[in-house]
């Protein structure tokens, strides 16, 4: 993977500098998808289609699980690519995105990179390989999650799914309950950058359900290589099919994990 990290920068930066042009300069055709909050632009597709095109040719019978194509059969190999996760800012303006690709085989994550390009900045990891970032002009720097180790220290992100208008498994319950016990929660909007800022120790924890691997894939490997822990609600290891993530810097792993279950038995 160490031969291929710097054709999956460059690809990165191209990808960006596509959606960045996008965000800046031209036309934001939006349409939705499952619900009225769920939307797609024409940058999306776009990006989308270049990064498949790139990973083609230099991976050639590689497979692809992507947002907007869905899968394709391949090798053993698979590359689950989110072309703009934060769709929803992107389309209103906010520059809080991030383009994201990561690669598994058997079912393991050995490679990930999100690029936001608004921030100038590249984040990936490799398997053993550590979790880096890089700003632009500068040299790259590993990451490190936070040490924060008591709930009233730390700063958590979250999100809301899609159907929050009409499921009441809408991740309120569990909001309510950790607001008051915490510095501050944040809702970014894109997954992938919360995990990325949870791996460089801006963010002490975050969890979320309803999402799927394109979200969520480039970044777990960033956490766990940054030192993190990832689970499911139950305290399961995560893998790319999960429907729920916790991630957090390990010391208030099973804190996050008492007061969601806690927070979800009283729902119920």
């Amino acid at each position: 993977m160490q031969d291929h990290i710097a054709f999956l920068q460059q690809l990165g930066h191209e990808a960006g500098n596509l959606a960045l042009d996008t965000f800046q300069h031209g036309a934001r055709q939006i349409r939705h998808k499952s619900t009225n909050v769920d939307l797609v632009t024409e940058a999306d597709l776009a990006v989308e289609a270049l990064l498949i095109s790139r990973l083609q040719a230099r991976f050639p019978g590689d497979g692809f699980l992507a947002e907007e194509s869905g899968a394709s059969a391949g090798n053993g190999r698979i590359w689950i690519i989110d072309p703009i996760d934060g769709t929803t800012n992107f389309a209103h303006r906010l520059p809080i995105f991030g383009i994201t690709v990561a690669l598994q085989e058997d079912g393991a994550l050995l490679f990930g990179l999100t690029r936001c390009p608004t921030c100038h900045e590249t984040y990936w990891a490799v398997r053993e390989g550590g979790a880096w970032v890089q700003e632009d002009g500068q040299e790259p720097r590993r990451l490190r999650v936070s040490r924060a180790a008591k709930l009233e220290e730390s700063v958590l992100a979250t999100g809301f799914p899609y159907t929050r208008a009409t499921s009441n498994d809408n991740n309120l319950a569990e909001f309510n309950a950790f607001i008051p016990q915490v510095q501050g929660i944040r809702r970014a909007g894109a997954a992938t950058i919360d995990l990325c800022w949870l791996a460089d120790g801006r963010l002490d924890g975050y969890w979320e359900a309803n999402l799927q691997p394109w979200d969520w894939a480039a970044g777990v490997l960033m956490v766990e290589e940054a030192g993190g822990m990832v689970s499911n609600y139950e305290g399961t290891p995560w893998h790319p099919g999960a429907s729920q993530i916790v991630a957090s810097n390990g010391l208030l792993h099973q804190q996050l994990l008492d007061i969601i279950r806690q927070a979800r038995q009283e729902m119920q």
